[in-house]
Parts: structure tokens; C-alpha cells; sequence
């Protein structure tokens, strides 16, 4: 299938790297549906706004009706990318709350989770597509202060090498390592020192060609954007 004609699924949208990601599919001429908490702005002229959404990702029934809606609108995506996610305030596990846990085990896992049970049987049945699911380098290793945050992203890496196994041969599931780019995520962990890493935009020129890249010979491999700072 040619770039021109494929069709994506995008969360987190609304900002940093899915905002990014988005602008760059769009520029390309992708049919792109799109999901956030908050209001998506795209400023692409090839931006469907029909095909954005402000949606919770924990809530299971939200995620199946945008995901029947999408379906109705451009068939099964080609391309699920899962990107929605939360980190915690820097501090040692025991210093944080059930309160501040807990919705980032919700977002980070349990929101893959419903997203990829809403699209992955309509691939399956279309017969090809891939699935991404962002993880970190805070998936492959570790930090202080970010236990919760790394806990999700390891759960993601085996989650997403687990679910290759279960996929048709012409599909492909791939936990990916956007690399450490200057976003509001990381601002929140590493300060100012944030700002000598890549922007968003700068890292999705290369990001997105990369993932449109991907086909079912990458399965089940656990990748990172090409280019990126790692550490």
C-alpha cells in the first residue's frame, strides 16, 4: 500500500510528540483519526477534524464507540500507534500516593490495552496492519524518582512482544523508544536540561518516516527512532 493511501490511529494527540507525529502524517497525505484528553489543533489543511476526538483512554466504552465511529469513517487503520501517556511527579515510590499511581498504571497500561481491543480485530480481519505502542528508555532500564512511569514502559515491552506472538504473520506489533526528546514529560523530570534535546518537531522528521516504514518483518523487535538521543 502506497504512503498516499494509508490509514492511521493516533493517541495522545494533542501535544508534545503525538502532535507532532500527527502534523507530519497529515503533511504526508495520511487519513489520520486521532484521540486526547483535550482539544486536538492541527493545523495541517489535511486535517479531518470528524476524525479527532477528546476521549479517556481508561474508559473502555469511550474507546469502542470513537474506535467503531473511526472504523465506520476509514476502515481499520494500517498503522495503530499508542502514544497516550502520564508520568509521575519525580519522588521515591513510597512518597507518592494511591492517587498519583494510579492513574498513570490506567493510562500507560490499561489505555493500550483498550485501544488495541477496539482496532486489533478489524486488522486482523483486513489482514495487515502494525501496531505501536510507545515505550521509553525508562522501559529498558531504569531511574530514581520514576518507578511508577518505569514500571508502565516495561509492561508495555512485554506486552507488545507478547501480543506479536499472537498476530497473523502479515502483522506486526513493535514496542517502540521514541528516544529522550524535549517535551512537557521529560521538563518534568529532567528541568531545564530538557532543552538541549531534540523539539518534537524536529524529532518527528525522521520519526515518522520511521514508523511508516514498518512492516510485519519487524515484529515483535523492540525498536527506537533512528537518530535519537537515547540518554
Amino acid at each position: 500500500m502506497s504512503e498516499a493511501t494509508k490509514t492511521i490511529v493516533l493517541t495522545g494527540a494533542s501535544r508534545g510528540l503525538g502532535l507532532a507525529m500527527l502534523e507530519g502524517f497529515l503533511e504526508r497525505g495520511h487519513a489520520v483519526a486521532a484521540c486526547a484528553r483535550s482539544q486536538i489543533s492541527a493545523t495541517s489543511k489535511n486535517a479531518n477534524p470528524k476524525l479527532f476526538a477528546s476521549i479517556d483512554v481508561t474508559n473502555a466504552r469511550e474507546v469502542d464507540e470513537w474506535a467503531k465511529s473511526i472504523l465506520g469513517e476509514i476502515g481499520a487503520p494500517d498503522l495503530l500507534i499508542n502514544n497516550a501517556a502520564l508520568i509521575n511527579r519525580s519522588a521515591r515510590l513510597w512518597e507518592l500516593t494511591p492517587e498519583e499511581f494510579d492513574p498513570v498504571i490506567d493510562v500507560n497500561i490499561k489505555g493500550v490495552f483498550n485501544v488495541i481491543r477496539a482496532f486489533a480485530p478489524a486488522m486482523i480481519q483486513k489482514g495487515r496492519g502494525v501496531i505501536v505502542n510507545f515505550s521509553s528508555g525508562w522501559g529498558r532500564s531504569t531511574s530514581p524518582e520514576v518507578a511508577p512511569y518505569c514500571a508502565t514502559k516495561w509492561a508495555i515491552e512485554g506486552l507488545t512482544q507478547a501480543l506479536a506472538h499472537e498476530l497473523p504473520s502479515d502483522m506486526a506489533a513493535v514496542p517502540l523508544n521514541p528516544g529522550v526528546i524535549d517535551t512537557e514529560m521529560l521538563r518534568s523530570c529532567f528541568g531545564g536540561s530538557a532543552g538541549s534535546y531534540p523539539k518534537p518537531a524536529a524529532w518527528a522528521r525522521s520519526a515518522v518516516p520511521f514508523l511508516l516504514s514498518l512492516s510485519a518483518r519487524h515484529n515483535g523487535q523492540s525498536l527506537t527512532v533512528p537518530g535519537a538521543p537515547v540518554d
